[in-house]
């Protein structure tokens, strides 16, 4: 039976009922408009019709995609798919339209009316429905190139190129989502954060870019926050122009003092909050037949480096570091530990810029975590953060009931984003290497096929605030594109040790071996003088660390009529737009001017992204950003990744998948991982695992970051912690030599 079936059908009856209404809203707002002559009158009739044609354009592409939507749902009672996502982004966008239009409607006989004030808004939201159309045709063809019969239907699209999936691209207009309309399809408490963060970003950089003068970059950061057409051209050129170093550096503001405040003071307070530096020296670890196999130290670009991990308890506890020598009762060893890995494209952020959930987390739960600051790309690309992880992890079984105050009687592996893909590759790494696998894995919004292949939700990150398209294609380049540069690192040996980062802000205490025996012998500490050093470590709010170096010695169909009348609209609503003032600073459908004639010219001039490279284009490339691009876009992000599985977890085979443990996954409705997740959530399933899928509404790819400031962000991270305790409550699967494991420490 064929996917097919019944789709070529227009189906006029699924049209939704608020789509009526703005068309009405529309039409009443024209009848008043139509004897306006000035320029904002005219405008404002010219964004009406685009409105009202484009609801016309539009309505079959709905439909359809209406009816495939429901074929890629993880199950009946998980709705979501990258198809679903744009169609709530296309219900999003109407319903704000409808709400621009009655106010159009209610203030258009005021006195108080300002004509210039409406005329920008229902304008931009007529862009905004307009690419939101152009999406859905590109989303159209996704699903054309699906060629699985209906018990294989696939999300992703491996046999096609990274070209095409650019090409889907290049006709949209973005500056739409990123003026105005900027976070409508997200949450009310979002919209504001992510108004800040794109401020925060457009004037970030003209600092990291020094451009122009000081009074120059101060005046445009002040007409960012003031003019949101600015702000949209600002945002989109970095997304096509900055490099990685302008990502990492901007992502980095969220370890500064002052947001690493905030968690201390409106989140649960912590009792233990160390960081430790793992030393890359040997280590042996049993195996679960019986045998002992060495632990590979971590080697990949940058040599052998000691591993920082932060320990994170509400409580102190036996056996825990920091809890030697302070008098007092001490809480029992934990049954349970997380071990976390942070998000941050691979490229950025560490364990002190996620506190902000982990505290809540560890507070929920009781349960110490042990978050791993795993080497970011591109100084130390794939594979080192795989190497790293592990060696930690394996490094946490071993001294869990010595230094961490946990038995580890159930170990849960929790991440988000590129950290909970660092957690699948070492589950699939502990069952090459047949030792202990964790309990459970707790993932959310995880990217598992890390490659450059098109699905429906990837073609979200065009019109996400958080995780644009060039900021998401360059964090893949950084750390898993193919550099002939880098692989002379493989073949290299370095022997000594590196030493600790002079320039670390936080210092380091040094804990002898001595130190270690004594506060296993004594783990309350009462009356021992021997543990001063512990002791005097402070361990609540004040971040510190320990170096173990001597502690650890073991170690496309076409509409044509519908089209042509669409088209006339279109192009007297671009006549008027172009000829204006504020026509001549944004450009609209990315159409270029003839320098002939008044007529728009179908010849593509522009770049991708629809960046125009002629003379005639008003919008000018910064000129810094101009210099660090250096060659034409598509060509920059046209790179190979390489097909690998500790890379991909979703390609990993069968056989290993059905060994997984339990695993929660948690995705949103509006992110670009969401198919990742849906993929692999229903390829888990099909093998008869033990897998739930949750799709939360209304928050963008690394909503957890901003649980502080946001009250929906911050019941999402509760629905983590309720996964996660529903992954410790479940007795793990205990073989018959894991007791003779157990022994081993």
């Amino acid at each position: 039976m064929s996917l097919n079936n019944g789709f070529d059908k227009a189906t006029e009856e699924q049209e939704p009922p608020a789509w009526d209404t703005l068309r009405s809203l529309c039409k009443t707002n024209l009848k008043h408009f139509n004897s306006h002559q000035d320029e904002a009158g005219m405008r404002i009739k010219g964004a009406l019709l685009v409105l009202i044609d484009t609801l016309e354009n539009i309505r079959s592409t709905y439909a359809e995609i209406s009816r495939i939507a429901p074929l890629f749902d993880f199950d009946e009672n998980t709705p979501g798919n990258g198809y679903r996502s744009f169609l709530f982004l296309v219900d999003k966008c109407i319903i704000h339209s409808t709400l621009v239009c009655q106010e159009l409607d209610y203030q258009k006989n005021s006195m108080l009316f300002r004509k210039s004030y409406h005329m920008r808004e229902i304008e931009a939201y007529s862009q905004l429905l307009a690419s939101l159309c152009t999406c859905l045709q590109h989303i159209k063809t996704l699903y054309s190139w699906q060629e699985a019969n209906e018990d294989e239907r696939s999300l992703f699209h491996d046999n096609h190129t990274a070209q095409e999936l650019l090409n889907q691209a290049e006709n949209i207009n973005q500056y739409c989502f990123y003026g105005r309309c900027l976070g409508f399809q997200f949450c009310d408490s979002m919209k504001i954060v992510l108004k800040v963060v794109s401020v925060g970003m457009a004037s970030f950089s003209e600092l990291f870019y020094a451009n122009g003068t000081l009074f120059g970059r101060c005046s445009n950061s002040l007409q960012y926050l003031l003019d949101p057409e600015a702000r949209a051209r600002r945002i989109v050129t970095i997304s096509q122009h900055a490099d990685i170093s302008f990502c990492q550096a901007f992502w980095h503001l969220n370890e500064s003092d002052l947001i690493l405040s905030l968690p201390q003071i409106v989140m649960p307070a912590l009792a233990i909050n160390q960081l430790i530096s793992i030393p890359p020296e040997e280590m042996e670890f049993p195996t679960l037949s019986g045998l002992t196999i060495k632990i590979p130290i971590p080697s990949s670009h940058i040599g052998k480096k000691p591993i920082h991990v932060r320990l994170l308890s509400s409580k102190r506890r036996i056996g825990m570091i920091g809890s030697g020598s302070v008098k007092g009762l001490l809480a029992d060893q934990c049954d349970a530990l997380l071990i976390h890995c942070h998000g941050g494209g691979f490229v950025a952020q560490s364990s002190r810029s996620h506190e902000a959930y982990m505290r809540t987390w560890t507070q929920e739960l009781d349960v110490p975590i042990l978050s791993i600051d795993y080497s970011l790309a591109p100084e130390a690309p794939y594979p080192r953060a795989v190497e790293e992880v592990l060696y930690a992890y394996v490094w946490a079984l071993k001294h869990a009931d010595s230094l961490l105050g946990s038995t580890a009687k159930r170990v849960i592996l929790v991440g988000d984003s590129a950290g909970a893909n660092l957690n699948l590759v070492t589950t699939i790494r502990c069952l090459e290497l047949n030792i202990r696998l964790p309990d459970g894995i707790f993932m959310a919004y995880t990217p598992v096929l890390v490659d450059v292949i098109p699905s429906p939700a990837r073609l979200l990150c065009l019109s996400d605030p958080i995780l644009p398209f060039g900021f998401m294609m360059r964090c893949l380049k950084a750390y898993a594109a193919m550099d002939p540069k880098q692989e002379q690192w493989e073949n290299e040996s370095v022997d000594e040790l590196v030493e600790i980062d002079k320039l670390d802000t936080e210092s380091f205490a040094e804990v002898s071996e001595s130190d270690l025996i004594a506060l296993a012998l004594s783990p309350t500490g009462d009356n021992d003088q021997n543990n001063l050093k512990l002791a005097s470590l402070p361990s609540d709010s004040t971040l510190n660390s320990v170096s173990l170096t001597d502690v650890d010695v073991i170690e496309g169909t076409e509409n044509s009529l519908e089209e042509a009348k669409s088209q006339e609209y279109v192009k007297r609503f671009l006549d008027i737009y172009r000829n204006s003032r504020f026509g001549s600073t944004v450009p609209i459908f990315n159409r270029a001017k003839s320098s002939e004639s008044n007529v728009i010219n179908d010849t593509k001039s522009w770049s991708f992204f629809n960046w125009n490279s002629n003379k005639d284009n008003k919008i000018k490339i910064p000129r810094h950003l101009e210099m660090k691009g250096g060659k034409d876009i598509s060509e920059e992000f046209t790179f190979t990744v390489p097909k690998d599985v500790y890379l991909s977890p979703y390609r990993a085979s069968d056989s290993l998948l059905k060994r997984f443990p339990p695993i929660k996954i948690l995705s949103l409705d509006l992110d670009p991982c969401l198919d990742d997740c849906v993929m692999f959530a229903r390829k888990l399933k099909s093998m008869g695992k033990s897998v739930t899928l949750d799709i939360l509404p209304g928050l963008p790819h690394g909503f957890l970051n901003f649980s502080v400031v946001s009250k929906e962000a911050y019941e999402g991270s509760l629905v983590c912690v309720k996964r996660i305790r529903e992954l410790l409550e479940t007795l793990p699967q205990v073989c018959s030599n894991l007791m003779e494991f157990s022994c081993c420490f």
